[in-house]
């Protein structure tokens, strides 16, 4: 986002916090602790800030928007109560019954007892969710009733009191963006993200290894049926409850035989379907925001480039367990030297010989193409330039879409 919005004709100084060196390209690094809500709201007022963009869902489910706006500063993202349609799956759930949107049939449980009782009702595999955020990583599949009930207790134990087990959807997933202001809606586009660490969609689940755009799956007749069954009756609900959604919507759908159906929902723009998203984005991000912010989205209409993007995570040593930390990256330059590639930057740090890995996630090399297999070439094509014997990444990102092109 700070790579996008600083190409902004309308923006005067952008600021970043937490930040790290490749954001630190295009902003200002604030020294903040973004949990900390009245130091924010202080710099804001202090710095003058007239528009802040919340990134990730902790600081939105904890409110900060919430705090921010009460102290007079514009903010892009939902407030407290509109952000547990990422923060609670119950919530969730409890909104697509209550406004007939299309999803998994559900259970809430809040004890393994209760746990037992719906898994002894339902035919595997069983799908297990951890109530509250889990960094992307909270579902199980699970093929034995013993692995869901496993599931089911570290759930219980690591995130809350409650999990949430759900029929098992068959089908492609995919993913639909839209910004709302409460009322208008616009779409932003699609994607499919690898959730799993392995090649061929194998091994446990992770923050997401890799994405493209757009997903071939959601044609224009899959996008138009779910912004009129899922995105409109959810924007519609949460403005009666008197908790209007404004900001970005993130459907993860699955494309079943009966159609599109919600698996969940995110409050933000995805990691890593905004590398791809955003490369492909012609207009002005920071126009679209405040448009959202200011309650004139309606008048907005996106352009887009025709070409695709394909982004490949790369990821440090023993993720998506404890990631081995401090190893040094280099040729982030030659890699970007490419035609159509940019690397951006996420769990990396100064260190004294240079860059080196501080997360699990580390960087998203990002190709774009006139295709989506020249998007995928020019993408392992930067990776192939980068030195980081400590990485690792999967070197199948895209197969879906390629291999149903090649079939056809």
């Amino acid at each position: 986002m700070a790579w996008k919005l600083a190409q902004s004709a309308e923006l005067g100084t952008l600021y970043a916090a937490p930040g790290n060196p490749g954001i630190a390209r295009h902003a200002e690094i604030a020294p903040l602790d973004v949990g900390d809500h009245a130091a924010v709201a202080a710099f804001c007022g202090a710095h003058r800030i007239g528009l802040v963009v919340v990134g990730p869902e902790a600081p939105l489910v904890a409110g900060l928007a919430d705090d921010l706006v009460a102290a007079g500063i514009p903010v892009f993202g939902p407030s407290r109560a509109a952000a547990q349609l990422e923060g609670s799956k119950a919530f969730t759930k409890a909104l697509c019954r209550d406004a007939d949107i299309p999803t998994a049939g559900y259970a809430v449980c809040a004890t393994l007892e209760a746990v037992r009782a719906e898994i002894a009702r339902r035919a595997p595999p069983f799908v297990v969710k951890d109530d509250g955020l889990a960094a992307g990583k909270g579902v199980t599949i699970a093929v034995t009733r013993e692995e869901a009930m496993a599931a089911a207790e570290a759930g219980l134990a690591d995130t809350g009191d409650r999990v949430v087990i759900e029929d098992f959807l068959d089908g492609e997933e995919a993913s639909f963006f839209a910004v709302t202001d409460g009322t208008a809606i616009v779409p932003l586009g699609t994607a499919q993200d690898h959730k799993r660490v392995g090649e061929g969609d194998t091994g446990p689940n992770t923050g997401g290894m890799g994405a493209y755009a757009p997903a071939p799956v959601m044609t224009e007749a899959m996008v138009e049926q779910t912004v009129s069954a899922i995105v409109r009756p959810t924007v519609a609900a949460m403005a009666a409850r008197g908790t209007p959604y404004l900001g970005v919507l993130y459907a993860g759908l699955m494309i079943t035989d009966e159609g599109p159906k919600l698996i969940e929902y995110n409050v933000r723009f995805g990691d890593p379907e905004a590398q791809v998203l955003l490369l492909r984005l012609e207009s002005d991000l920071l126009e679209i925001m405040l448009a959202t912010v200011e309650g004139r989205l309606a008048a907005i209409t996106p352009a887009w480039s025709d070409e695709a993007a394909l982004t490949v995570v790369m990821a440090a040593a023993g993720y998506p367990g404890p990631p081995t930390k401090g190893t040094a990256i280099g040729g982030l330059d030659a890699a970007e030297a490419l035609d159509g590639v940019t690397v951006f930057q996420a769990g990396t740090a100064s260190g004294d010989g240079g860059l080196v890995a501080t997360g699990g996630r580390v960087l998203n090399v990002t190709g774009r193409g006139a295709t989506l297999a020249e998007a995928r070439d020019r993408a392992y094509a930067g990776i192939d330039r980068i030195d980081w014997p400590d990485g690792f990444c999967r070197r199948d990102i895209g197969w879906r879409a390629l291999t149903a092109r090649d079939a056809g």
